[in-house]
């Protein structure tokens, strides 16, 4: 059987435990994946793309997650899936807000390339309410981070973020 080309596309700023959670789901049931990390987006970034790629390897190596290729992208996921030759792609879903949406987008992407598929997962219920916009905000104000993102993004984030409400 061929295996088909699955994507997982996202700013991963920055990649999360939840995030994690999401890949090796995927890699579980299509054998591989290829994790595609927006060289922009539509809100501020806190890290460079090449920041963001580099976390998603180490943090996928430190979870001991395989059969992951990292890529950069620009402009649109169709764009760019097409230009890959991929049909699936993955995203994660964790609640009502997250299904509006996703669901929204898949239409859209409907439309502009009708050859491809969405899939959704749910993450594990331990990673339900877990978000990059919240690991940035519980860094900017000093909080616990390791039971939300692997050590090699604790690092940066506490780079990133130096001087913590807390003063950790």
């Amino acid at each position: 059987m061929i295996r088909p080309t699955v994507v997982y596309p996202g700013t991963f700023d920055p990649v999360t435990r939840g995030h994690l959670d999401i890949a090796a789901r995927a890699v579980e049931v299509f054998g591989s994946l290829e994790m595609a990390v927006a060289r922009s987006g539509m809100k501020d970034l806190t890290f460079p793309a090449g920041t963001r790629a580099a976390l998603v390897r180490s943090s996928l190596d430190e979870a001991g997650i395989d059969s992951v290729e990292v890529t950069l992208f620009d402009g649109l996921l169709v764009d760019y899936m097409l230009s890959r030759g991929a049909g699936v792609f993955i995203r994660g879903l964790r609640a009502n807000a997250d299904f509006e949406y996703e669901f929204q987008m898949q239409l859209i992407n409907r439309k502009l390339a009708p050859g491809i598929t969405g899939l959704y997962l749910m993450p594990g219920e331990n990673y339900i309410y877990l978000s990059s916009t919240v690991v940035r905000e519980i860094a900017a104000l000093g909080g616990r981070l390791s039971e939300f993102v692997t050590p090699s993004v604790e690092q940066a984030l506490r780079e990133r973020f130096p001087h913590g409400a807390s003063g950790r």
